[in-house]
């Protein structure tokens, strides 16, 4: 007797992200094995990611170098400029990017903290003179040359920079990785006199010895990370009887590029994985729960093998929190928007971007910098060339592995991505050779009401082709893993399910 066919629906396809820790044939078919150069939208479906449009025509200054840091300044009067480091200069611009480094100021690395406070931006690194930019002054200058400066000694040429409560506060000195300094209040070049000083925290480390990495503050707290434990202090806005109210051992901070706020917590990345302090505002404590334990083997390994620097970004605007591993080329996007029922965050990869810094502008613009200068995420191409979208199922065992599934035909519906060739992918039993079906998405052509004609050719909608194509397939096996792939050139695409018809067969 012939078998019924039976319909399957893989409802939201990767809406939980990636998972490579959990045994294939135990995963959530909501998750993905590969989900590369996507995003989840805000609808909870799997997407492209958006691309990046190059903003810079003349990049000389830059040369063959890499934008390693973006930064926005803006005055109290709402002036704005652009500052971004590479080739051992401080440039400003996006379109030019225009030497700003000093006269007769030597420059050997690339590894500047940007930060504004009170009217001025300030430009950290160790072993060398903090700079200091406003637009009275219309110059970066050192920071001893500013009228008033007191205090600017090497013993204060910190590699991390933070303004909080009202001062600067700088750690991570050459041969002083256990000092934290703080200047006059409201005064970002007087390191010397009035309310100014420094803290030393080498008896307070848990664990007996540690360096600071670096510091952040919330919620009336500094908090200062080593590389294994982390050390906070209540009462930081006066930070002469300040007093320590809390230490962790064993959990530290891998680089100072990683920590950034949200808002409502602080990111950084361990040598575990991404974590958060959770907000207990009460009870004065802080939990940190581990926000990428869905691919934590594959951060780890990451994290051996970097030998350049890490940058990450917080964009509430998209929802997500950038961790760009440099050397590696390999950028992992963790959706904030909430958290799976372990904890941790939604994650997506994207591989080989060439990203190597960023920058968020108060209008919630994301600057991207690379090698060509600096771009906006924004569009559907990378510098004009299209990128391939991939994604890729676990396991699919549809509750019985133990019973052969004969495919039939795969209902793929898509959204978005006009005219894009897509390759709908299969294979069994875990193998690595898939069989592929190509079929070209149709075209939409946007129109709106009032603005398009009527005998135009323009339809009255958004823009958003929904399309669904059924796909023949052959081949069996007890699991099935399932592939999507396109390449992503000016249209955006989002996967909203996909439907699978099979014959349920005999026990293997």
């Amino acid at each position: 007797m012939a078998q019924q066919l039976q319909s399957i629906n893989l409802v939201a396809p990767a809406f939980k992200g990636i998972n490579t820790e959990d045994s294939p044939l135990a995963q959530d078919p909501s998750f993905a094995d590969v989900a590369d150069n996507a995003v989840i939208d805000k609808r909870g479906r799997i997407a492209s990611r958006k691309g990046h449009l190059v903003l810079t025509t003349n990049k000389t200054e830059l040369g063959s170098a890499k934008i390693r840091a973006i930064k926005e300044f803006e005055d109290n009067a709402g002036n704005t400029k652009i500052f971004s480091v590479g080739n051992n200069k401080i440039l400003s611009g996006t379109t030019t990017l225009a030497n700003e480094t000093p006269g007769s100021y030597t420059i050997t690395q690339d590894n500047w903290k940007m930060v504004n406070f009170n009217d001025k931006i300030y430009f950290f690194q160790r072993s060398n003179e903090p700079l200091v930019y406003d637009n009275a002054g219309g110059a970066v200058v050192k920071l001893s040359t500013v009228s008033g400066a007191a205090g600017v000694a090497t013993t204060m040429y910190g590699n991390e920079v933070i303004a909080a409560y009202g001062r600067l506060w700088t750690a991570d000195i050459n041969n002083d990785k256990s000092t934290v300094y703080w200047s006059d209040l409201l005064i970002g070049h007087d390191w010397s006199g009035g309310t100014s000083g420094s803290i030393d925290i080498s008896k307070v480390w848990p664990d007996g010895y540690d360096e600071i990495v670096a510091l952040a503050a919330h919620n009336g707290l500094l908090i200062i990370f080593g590389k294994h434990s982390i050390v906070v202090y209540q009462g930081a806005e006066a930070p002469a009887t300040m007093s320590l109210v809390d230490t962790v051992a064993g959990v530290g901070c891998v680089d100072r590029d990683t920590v950034q706020h949200t808002g409502s917590d602080v990111l950084f990345l361990s040598h575990t994985g991404l974590k958060s302090f959770g907000r207990t505002i009460q009870e004065k404590s802080m939990p940190m729960t581990n926000l990428s334990s869905t691919i934590s083997k594959d951060i780890i390994d990451l994290l051996q093998n970097e030998t350049s620097f890490f940058k990450t970004v917080y964009s509430p605007e998209e929802g997500f929190y950038l961790l760009t591993f440099s050397a590696q080329d390999t950028t992992f996007c963790f959706d904030v928007r909430g958290t799976l029922e372990n904890g941790a965050y939604r994650v997506t990869r994207w591989p080989g971007t060439g990203f190597t810094s960023y920058g968020r502008k108060d209008d919630g613009t994301l600057l991207i910098g690379t090698g060509e200068g600096i771009s906006e995420y924004s569009g559907y191409r990378d510098n004009g060339e299209p990128y391939r979208f991939k994604y890729y199922s676990p396991g699919l065992t549809f509750g019985d592995p133990s019973r052969l599934k004969i495919l039939k035909k795969l209902r793929p519906t898509i959204v978005g991505a006009n005219s894009a060739i897509m390759f709908l992918k299969w294979a069994y039993d875990f193998g690595t050779f898939f069989k592929t079906s190509e079929f070209t998405v149709g075209n939409q052509v946007t129109g709106y009401f009032n603005e398009s004609e009527f005998n135009s050719t323009a339809e009255f909608t958004g823009g958003d082709l929904t399309s669904r194509r059924g796909i023949n397939t052959t081949g069996g096996g007890g699991v099935i893993t399932i592939g999507l792939e396109a390449d992503i050139d000016g249209s955006g695409l989002s996967l909203q399910e996909i439907n699978v018809l099979a014959l349920m067969g005999k026990v293997l």
